[in-house]
């Protein structure tokens, strides 16, 4: 059986720098969403599975965020770390009408509204 996503819009895409990360909670899971200096739009896990560190406040630089606490580097697009062990999961995203549009996989939280921390 195939899982089904359930798309969320998390709000404006210019609401995140080039070059930086947001933290978005989806029914009480967090959600990192990158905008690359490129134009495109990453999204993975928002806590790093070695630490728990912010991603989301972790350098960007082309497809990879360092984790803060640690310097662990992780993939934005497959979510696997540059050495053993652990990988942060990555989620569909896109851009659409200037909003992020994430797509969750059922099971992983995605009853009631995205928000930001704030």
């Amino acid at each position: 059986m195939t899982a089904v996503a359930t798309e969320v819009r998390l709000g404006p895409v210019d609401g995140i720098p080039p070059g930086e990360g947001r933290r978005f909670t989806v029914a009480g899971r967090d959600i990192a969403v990158f905008r690359l200096r490129d134009g495109r739009v990453l999204a993975t896990d928002a806590r790093c599975p070695h630490r728990g560190g912010p991603l989301e406040d972790g350098l960007v630089g082309m497809d990879v965020v360092v984790c803060p606490l640690h310097a662990r580097r992780f993939s934005l697009v497959t979510g696997a770390a540059d050495g053993e062990g652990c990988a942060v999961a990555t989620h569909p995203v896109r851009v659409e009408g200037g909003d992020v549009v994430v797509a969750l996989s059922a099971g992983e939280g995605t009853a009631g509204r995205a928000r930001t921390p704030g």
